[in-house]
């Protein structure tokens, strides 16, 4: 059952939304409802839903913002923008942050069936390939007091650059400890390598820029870290299970 939070200011819409719809029908449970972005993504980092329907204009944070926040703290879950017509420009940039639709509004309850089904069949089948190219949950790791000083400095650098040449060795050298021990404990506090994560992260960004339409494959290689083309290619392949070409050929 997919787990849903709806993130909307005007209150008659969000009433409407939780009162009207018939989620269990959809196969869908809400964990809770915003006001605006703020509230909205206070409930992202505690209730962690399977989707966020989000109106874009919100006081306080809009949607955007949110979903930008969000993302930065690889919290984000599957996005469905909520929109008007006269935001439908708006909204077809929003698309930029690899949103998985929008819905118009008043929201036609076939159309958010159809959406709701679509989005359940897409988080199916899940293998662990897939689950490490999710999104890096940075609050959680850099949010922790006790997290091993070193394994903090490699974990901001990853963070912050990504995009540059980085090894475990150089960032144990940085440290002023060996590299294997910061492999070890970096280990044990992400549950995965070194490599896994900055993977995980290049990629992230890396299907970003690919969904937004706006860069051509080798840009995308080059401004995440990957290198040349064909290294790209090769990591894409290994963890999304297609190329970046069927990647971009795959229905939106």
């Amino acid at each position: 059952m997919l787990r849903v939070l709806i993130v909307e200011d005007e209150e008659i819409i969000r009433r409407g939304l939780l009162a009207t719809i018939d989620w269990a029908g959809m196969g869908c449970r809400i964990v809770g409802d915003a006001p605006d972005g703020k509230v909205g993504l206070e409930l992202l980092r505690t209730e962690r839903p399977d989707v966020v329907l989000t109106d874009i204009r919100m006081p306080r944070m809009d949607g955007i913002e949110m979903a930008e926040a969000a993302r930065a703290e690889g919290i984000l879950p599957q996005l469905v923008f909520l929109t008007s017509y006269a935001e439908f420009d708006y909204a077809q940039q929003a698309l930029r942050l690899q949103a998985a639709d929008y819905l118009l509004k008043p929201v036609d309850e076939a159309e958010l069936a159809a959406l709701m089904q679509r989005l359940a069949a897409s988080g199916s089948g899940t293998d662990d390939a897939e689950v490490r190219v999710e999104g890096v949950d940075w609050a959680r790791y850099l949010g922790d007091a006790s997290l091993n000083p070193y394994v903090r400095h490699a974990m901001e650098r990853i963070r912050a650059d990504y995009r540059e040449k980085l090894s475990i060795e150089v960032l144990a050298e940085e440290a002023g400890v060996s590299a294997s021990y910061l492999s070890r404990k970096f280990k044990e506090a992400a549950g995965q390598t070194f490599l896994e994560l900055l993977t995980r992260e290049r990629l992230q960004n890396a299907i970003v820029q690919l969904a937004s339409g706006k860069y051509r494959v080798y840009e995308v290689a080059e401004e995440n870290g990957f290198g040349d083309y064909k290294n790209f290619c090769s990591v894409f392949k290994k963890y999304m299970k297609c190329s970046p070409r069927e990647f971009l050929q795959q229905p939106k």
